[in-house]
């Protein structure tokens, strides 16, 4: 009898589409065929076919590398992005600050203390006869 290794964390499974490959790597390697080869044809004629070659591999390692490295299962778009938030958009030191729910009490007693208790009505003096 055959048997079939079935992952245990179900999350992981992609839908694959043609060719064993996801949508995101089809659309990635479509990309980058639309843009290196005709680099390499353009250019093998101009400065030779070795260094055509390593052009049109170079124009591609990009949209490879966006097709298929995953961190933390997050694509590299994203992990792009949250480097630059964290190195450039938001601080650096981000100091821990409290708030003082004490203080805001104490604030609430002297603002109801003269709501509760009003003030009582002096009663003018006698004059003396």
């Amino acid at each position: 009898m055959a048997y079939v290794p079935v992952p245990k964390d179900l999350s992981k499974i992609k839908t694959k589409l043609a060719l064993n490959l996801t949508k995101r790597q089809l659309i990635c390697f479509s990309l980058a065929a639309a843009v290196g080869i005709p680099s390499y044809l353009f250019s093998r004629g101009t400065i030779g076919n070795s260094p055509a070659l390593f052009l049109m591999i170079g124009l591609m390692l990009p949209f490879f590398f966006f097709a298929m490295y995953e961190r933390d299962g997050l694509p590299l778009e994203k992990v792009l992005r949250n480097i630059l938030r964290t190195r450039f958009l938001y601080p650096r030191v981000r100091p821990y600050q409290t708030e003082n729910f004490y203080a805001l009490l104490s604030g609430f007693k002297k603002e109801a203390k003269p709501i509760a208790e009003p003030e009582k009505k002096k009663k003018p003096r006698r004059k003396k006869a």
